[in-house]
């Protein structure tokens, strides 16, 4: 079980090399859907058909597999758990074990479930209630996966984490470490975040990112994101009547992200907008991902085989990163930012260290060897690394010579504010 550590940022003041304050930028990966695929409300059902080949082949390359089930997929509206639905799950990843591919289950449901066993209302949860429903349910979750698996004897090996297990270098090694060990005993890894130990600081509140973070952790090839939608519309089709399934994306750009709309009301879990971001993570990671709804039985192996249930298939155009740099690269809650001047861009893109003459402010509550953001003056996001000096120290020495450091912090201290093979630029 993974270790769980709480932790908080809190935001120290500002110090800039010029006066005026540099904000946070988001940075928008490129997406551009394939020219060669029509949408598939459009296409003839020869195309489809072709689609769906293609689309098998791909969910029959896997080698490892990370699959992530919704709560609305595992828990009715009454609050019970749909067995029918989950044994037919559990035999279509005894199908998967049995032709040698390994799988990682990524589940919601615990706070489903353990909302109805303590009567909690309907309406949206506080902090607190979603920790009570949590520790109720994650019992109720595990002793049901364990009970549709048994009879196709594969073991289960629980693993429950928070944000700071993944951010964190040491718990991630860990973390990656137990599940590597679970795969290679013949077990079956159920990963679901610790919500009953998560405050909103530390938590993903959805766990479509928590298995793209997984599915980076294992080196999965293959990550399917399980809902209770179809996949990834040219727009909202509850809202647009003349709204097609985009079936297949090659780059992420920020045309694609507006078709996913906006981030559900009041930050609820799921939704488009998180598996978009999901699929960042996984495709920078060089796995593929599928988004597809999975509400009926044995949705995996209709996956495999159904025009309908062929969802959107995302594909990485890029080699992978090594894990060093993936791991850096996907950070979720960075602790600060660092804003840079042109020259320090152009060295960095040369393949150089940042050097702290090239910095212009530095912003956050950091800890030497903690993920911070690489910025422009503008605010676009360049890229992450791990930072040589903590906060205070870093304020100090920016815009100043290297062989001025040992004066000005009383000790020698390092040359780049931030080394090149600790740099994961976008």
């Amino acid at each position: 079980m993974g270790t769980i550590n709480q932790n908080t940022t809190n935001k120290r003041a500002i110090k800039k090399k010029n006066t005026q304050k540099a904000t946070a930028g988001v940075d928008d990966a490129a997406i551009q859907t394939s020219k060669t695929v029509k949408p598939v409300a459009t296409a003839s059902r020869e195309t489809r058909n072709k689609a769906t080949r293609r689309y098998s082949r791909q969910l029959a390359l896997a080698r490892r597999l990370v699959l992530k089930i919704g709560s609305s997929l595992l828990v009715g509206s009454d609050g019970r758990l749909r067995r029918r639905w989950l044994r037919a799950l559990a035999g279509d990843v005894a199908s998967c074990r049995a032709a040698g591919q390994e799988v990682v289950l990524v589940s919601s449901g615990a706070i489903a479930l353990g909302r109805r066993c303590l009567g909690l209302p309907t309406r949206r949860l506080r902090l607190e209630e979603s920790q009570a429903a949590a520790a109720a349910g994650q019992g109720l979750l595990i002793e049901a996966y364990q009970s549709v698996f048994e009879s196709h004897r594969v073991q289960i090996g629980q693993i429950l984490l928070t944000m700071s297990d993944t951010e964190r270098r040491r718990s991630y090694l860990n973390v990656r470490e137990t599940m590597e060990t679970l795969l290679s005993l013949g077990a079956l890894p159920l990963v679901n975040e610790n919500d009953s130990m998560a405050t909103e600081e530390i938590r993903f509140g959805d766990n479509d990112r928590l298995a793209a973070r997984v599915a980076q952790m294992v080196q999965a090839d293959t990550l399917i994101l399980f809902s209770d939608v179809n996949g990834l519309y040219s727009a909202d089709p509850s809202q647009d009547p003349h709204a097609v399934l985009i079936p297949e994306i090659h780059q992420i750009t920020s045309d694609i992200e507006a078709m996913a709309g906006s981030a559900r009301p009041g930050g609820g879990s799921g939704g488009m907008v998180t598996k978009l971001m999901a699929a960042k993570i996984a495709l920078a990671a060089g796995c593929r991902v599928a988004i597809a709804s999975g509400y009926a039985e044995h949705a995996l192996a209709r996956l495999d085989r159904d025009s309908s249930s062929a969802g959107t298939w995302f594909f990485p155009s890029t080699a992978p990163k090594n894990a060093h740099l993936g791991w850096i690269a996907s950070t979720l809650n960075p602790a600060g930012f660092l804003v840079i001047d042109a020259g320090a861009i152009r060295a960095l893109r040369a393949g150089k260290s940042l050097l702290p003459p090239g910095v212009l402010a530095v912003e956050g509550d950091f800890e030497r060897g903690d993920v911070v953001n690489i910025q422009d003056s503008s605010g676009h996001v360049l890229g992450r690394g791990l930072v040589a000096y903590d906060c205070d120290d870093a304020c100090r020495i920016i815009g100043h010579k290297t062989d001025e450091i040992e004066d000005i912090l009383g000790y020698p201290g390092r040359v780049s504010m931030i080394h090149r093979d600790n740099l994961a630029l976008d």
